[in-house]
């Protein structure tokens, strides 16, 4: 269940979530978020997660931490391949 602020986090516990998705949450929402639902759910940080913050954001402690950057913001890179067909023998 995807929670945005700590009552939403209340109610994903209350109702027996599994998983808590936390969203674009600042570091003190996230640490306490963490500690309510430390034992009771899965815990996965996401949202406004890039390159710079990753390691702090995993050092708070979840067990996930989403990075979508690797797919909506990745780089292009340009390359071809040539085939060469073998002759039938």
């Amino acid at each position: 269940m995807e929670a945005r602020n700590l009552s939403e986090v209340d109610l994903a516990l209350e109702v027996g979530a599994d998983t808590v998705m936390l969203d674009n949450q600042p570091p003190e929402m996230l640490r306490a978020a963490i500690a309510r639902c430390r034992g009771r759910a899965e815990i996965e940080i996401t949202g406004g997660v890039n390159e710079t913050n990753l390691a702090a954001l995993a050092r708070l402690g979840p067990d996930a931490v989403s990075l979508g950057a690797l797919t909506h913001s990745a780089r292009a890179v340009d390359f071809s391949m040539k085939t060469e067909i073998a002759p039938a023998s």
